[in-house]
């Protein structure tokens, strides 16, 4: 997530020409846009990030059932 911030604040900055981005390529923006392709369709999975996230949210509603059943 921190990584879409930083492409979309740097394409902000490079679009309104701001500081020393004004004369950024924007191959390199471009560039980061495949990195957080890559990172969020193809490294997520190969570590079970985005499986063990599901995992910890559905966890979480299961301990709040309990507490609430319980209390």
């Amino acid at each position: 997530m921190l990584l879409i911030i930083a492409i979309v604040l740097l394409t902000v900055l490079k679009y309104f020409e701001v500081g020393p981005l004004a004369s950024l390529s924007w191959w390199w923006i471009a560039g980061l846009f495949v990195v957080a392709f890559i990172w969020f369709e193809f490294v997520e999975r190969m570590f079970g990030l985005d499986k063990r996230k599901a995992h910890e949210q559905l966890e979480k509603a299961r301990q709040e059932r309990v507490k609430k059943t319980f209390k």
